[in-house]
């Protein structure tokens, strides 16, 4: 499911060409602060999915939420714990 999540994020990014031979910039509309940059648009791409990784990451062993892409919802519902 994480690998369907990822493909799916990364199926929604944009990409810019900077000015000045800067290279290229890259985000996902949704997903905050999740950004990629490089020299050429296919570094960005690698960039810009290592960024994701990383902020899958902190949001999930946080507990965070995360939006949910394609009707991929990694969210986990709340455990409720019987009284014993």
């Amino acid at each position: 499911m994480l690998s369907a999540y990822i493909a799916a994020a990364m199926r929604r990014a944009t990409y810019q060409l900077l000015a000045d031979d800067e290279g290229f910039v890259g985000e996902i509309p949704g997903l905050q602060g999740v950004l990629g940059h490089a020299e050429t648009l296919e570094a960005c791409r690698e960039d810009l999915q290592s960024a994701l990784e990383d902020w899958l990451v902190f949001r999930l062993r946080r507990g965070l939420l995360v939006p949910v892409v394609e009707d991929i919802d990694l969210t986990a519902p709340p455990v409720i714990e019987e009284a014993a």
